[in-house]
């Protein structure tokens, strides 16, 4: 199949690649587990035997006319410990390399079908200057974009730092997430070979 490059002629891709059918199950299934890999998972409370003090027994069992106690820190008690205390969690799910592969293969289809997918034969900018990327993507009626290239050009980087709406990424650094986070994806054809190579 052949994709269309901006102000150049149109490349020959991969069907595979960026031709094939959309799996919105797959996708939202590397999605949550992208997401959940993320969570730090490190909350943490103390039970009774997890707070300090509480050894010796209150008061002894029988004759007070009180409630019995065997320790002050009883989660009942002001300064006890917590009743199911919340523990570090591992909240990252496994998704199969195959399956990663074939989410991505799915998303960048689906952005090719739905004419968000732009592609460039180079992108960069002469200096890290935001006001020069504003205007590029300005000329090219881009304001919520992914810039995808097969490796980080660092003028490129620092120009797009401070604009909320665009990311700079490279082919290893793309993921699920950001590649259906914004209304177009911006890519070189370089990238796109690299993509080809990957998920090929």
């Amino acid at each position: 199949m052949q994709l269309n490059v901006n102000d150049a002629q149109a490349i020959e891709v991969s069907e595979l690649t960026f031709g094939g059918e959309f799996n919105e199950t797959l996708v939202h299934q590397a999605v949550v587990a992208y997401m959940a890999g993320g969570r730090q998972g490190t909350k943490q409370q103390k039970t009774r035997s997890d707070v300090a003090g509480g050894g010796k027994r209150p008061w002894r069992q029988k004759g007070t006319g009180r409630a019995r106690a065997g320790t002050i820190r009883s989660p009942i008690w002001r300064g006890g410990g917590t009743t199911f205390a919340a523990r570090p969690q591992d909240h990252s799910q496994k998704l199969n390399k195959k399956m990663y592969r074939a989410a991505l293969r799915s998303i960048l289809a689906e952005l090719v079908r739905t004419d968000r997918l732009v592609v460039v034969q180079d992108f960069a900018v002469e200096a890290p200057k935001t006001k020069d990327l504003l205007s590029k993507l300005n000329g090219m009626g881009l304001s919520d974009v992914l810039i995808v290239s097969d490796a980080v050009d660092q003028n490129l980087y620092l120009a797009a730092r401070n604009l909320p709406h665009v990311d700079v990424r490279d082919v290893q650094g793309s993921d699920p997430v950001s590649l259906i986070a914004y209304d177009k994806v911006l890519i070189t054809v370089s990238a796109v070979k690299k993509f080809e190579e990957l998920l090929g």
